[in-house]
């Protein structure tokens, strides 16, 4: 289990980042052009955006040369991704983050002179546009929030600066913090990040999977003070950028551009937060029966219900899996994976310095590229599903939008990934008849889908509104108040159903969602989406179908409560997420019942 060097890896378990750029020399040269076209863009615009016609025209341009940006930054920033202990990598993409800045720098005046232009010429533009038409209005939107044209390239100039907590946290987590092996049972276990979170908290040995947690939970210790500090440069930087552009509070900064009202935030998080811990509570104790433990730890959450019948599973198997189970979405979808497997979008490969968890990140009208790690475990394939579900969306939205319109509200983010995971349960639990299977299926939703994204994603978000709230109020935090917060927020949820060993507290320090704003609360706010359009699926078939394709489509072109309605789900009330969380309820409910009927075993 020891985790290799990135050179070591075999090749067929990477990600080719050559259908980018064939070399590192082409991308080079790319920017060469990028910074001339981009000489020539500033020459021929910059002081003269004061007609409708210029506006437009400008818009129009500026689209030409964007993607050729992000092919760059996806280039040099992907590469980091799978090793971050590999210097020559991080130098190149510092150098790559160096030139992108100066050039956003450089373009900078294109938002503040437009918003310069009389109103007249403005309405005008609006009218004229077509492809930057939505990015015009929500330009006018922002107005109130625009700062000097020298102010907003000055704060251009530093956009390197405003993601140095991101970097330094990273950096730390992947390469820096070297994890002690652990011995039970006169056995030496490795330790890392990706052995821990895929590998050892599933891991049905009680004592290797405890031990694992207070092994990792010790290491993390040692690094909490400076974690802290980094996540409060954070926080407090959003709100001094909340209070120069005029917003009332952090919440209403980080939101606007969600297109997102504060009822909506707040619902997510405590109608969850009230509704579903009864629920989780009840599979809690289930587990802690069915393996017949004599107390539930937070160490044990994520074992699963029925270690022995937890198939283990290739990446070749993984995707005849996803290929079936999203057969449903039709030939061009299917097309889509047939393409992510053979031209190697994926890197499934566990490395030293990879980044953990997954991702997937998509050039525009190109393809897509997956990062996760692979452990053989069906919780994987689920994982490749997910992902798939962003590459899904991207294929759709490039083709229907342009590049202003391409990308959706974060708040709905989630829900073609999430849509994924169903549809995949979905196409299995109808595989067999089998009661010990069923049972299987609907554990690893319950414990996997729902679990990662309407209560670890949730209790983050959970924590993460309560530093928000320090932080407007002009406080700030530390880890003792990290610390404290998060085990509050553990209490709140789990109750005396779960006891929350030492470690617990620290599991703010395991993800990067804190710096990417408002974002955790959104994994559950996507899946809420992707339930009800499920079970428009099951019930409806081909119609629903077709309008979840439409609503993959529409991509940013819409806002998420205009999104949602597509899909058939009206989130402008909070009917859909108690619809949800009965949901849940009735998985659980079934997952009793069969193992009552199985095992003799009830509640």
């Amino acid at each position: 289990m020891e985790l290799c060097a990135r050179k070591d890896v075999p090749v067929e378990q990477t990600w080719d980042l050559s259908l980018i750029f064939a070399e590192e020399k082409l991308m080079w040269e790319a920017l060469d052009k990028l910074k001339a076209a981009v000489k020539v863009f500033v020459e021929s615009y910059a002081g003269k955006l004061n007609t409708a016609e210029r506006i437009v025209a400008c818009l129009d341009e500026m689209e030409q040369f964007m993607p050729m940006v992000s092919r760059i930054w996806q280039y040099a920033g992907l590469a980091v991704e799978t090793d971050y202990t590999d210097n020559k990598l991080r130098e190149r993409a510092e150098k790559v983050n160096d030139e992108m800045t100066r050039l956003f720098k450089d373009v900078a005046f294109v938002d503040s002179e437009i918003l310069l232009a009389p109103k007249a010429e403005l309405e005008a533009a609006v009218e004229q546009a077509k492809g930057c038409r939505r990015y015009l209005k929500e330009l006018l939107d922002k107005k109130a929030h625009m700062l000097s044209p020298e102010t907003e390239k000055a704060l251009a100039a530093l956009g390197r600066t405003f993601g140095v907590p991101y970097d330094v946290y990273n950096t730390m987590k992947l390469a820096d913090i070297a994890f002690d092996s652990f011995t039970v049972d006169g056995k030496e276990y490795p330790l890392g990040y990706s052995l821990f979170e895929d590998d050892y908290e599933y891991d049905a040995n009680t004592a290797v999977r405890r031990a694992a947690f207070r092994a990792f939970s010790h290491k993390l210790k040692q690094y909490e003070n400076t974690t802290a500090a980094v996540y409060n440069a954070c926080v407090t930087q959003e709100k001094t950028m909340a209070e120069l552009r005029g917003y009332k509070d952090v919440f209403e900064s980080l939101l606007f551009e969600q297109k997102v009202t504060r009822e909506m935030y707040d619902r997510q998080i405590d109608v969850i937060t009230r509704r579903l811990a009864p629920h989780m509570r009840r599979y809690a104790r289930l587990l802690q029966k069915k393996l017949g433990l004599e107390k539930m730890t937070f160490a044990d959450l994520k074992v699963p219900l029925d270690p022995d019948y937890d198939p283990r599973v290739t990446i070749e198997e993984s995707h005849r899996y996803v290929r079936e189970g999203l057969s449903i979405l039709g030939q061009d979808y299917v097309d889509m994976i047939d393409r992510a497997y053979r031209e190697r979008w994926i890197d499934f490969a566990k490395n030293v310095g990879k980044s953990t968890g997954g991702f997937c990140s998509d050039i525009y009208r190109q393809n897509a590229y997956i990062l996760l790690n692979w452990n053989d475990r069906m919780a994987d394939v689920f994982t490749v599903a997910h992902e798939l579900g962003h590459a899904g969306q991207a294929m759709y939205s490039d083709a229907a939008q342009s590049y202003y319109d391409c990308e959706p509200s974060r708040y709905l983010i989630e829900a073609p990934s999430t849509m994924n995971e169903l549809l995949l349960a979905e196409h299995l639990s109808r595989t067999s008849q089998d009661k010990r299977f069923r049972r299987w299926v609907l554990s690893s939703m319950v414990s996997n889908t729902y679990y990662h994204n309407f209560v670890t994603h949730l209790r983050e978000a959970w924590y993460q509104r309560e530093v928000y709230k320090i932080i407007d109020q002009g406080g700030s935090v530390n880890a003792e108040i990290l610390n404290d917060l998060f085990r509050k927020n553990l209490e709140l949820f789990w109750g005396d159903a779960v006891e929350l060993t030492e470690g617990a507290e620290l599991t703010w320090m395991r993800q990067p969602h804190y710096y990417m704003g408002l974002y955790s609360y959104t994994y559950s706010a996507g899946l809420t989406v992707a339930t009800q359009a499920m079970l428009r699926i099951r019930q409806e078939g081909a119609p629903a179908v077709a309008d979840w394709k439409n609503f993959l489509a529409a991509g940013g072109s819409k806002t998420p409560l205009e999104m949602a309605k597509i899909a058939g789900c009206d989130v402008s009330t909070d009917g859909p997420l108690n619809a949800t969380v009965d949901y849940i309820g009735s998985l659980i409910d079934e997952i009793c019942k069969l193992t009552e009927e199985i095992d003799g075993i009830c509640l």
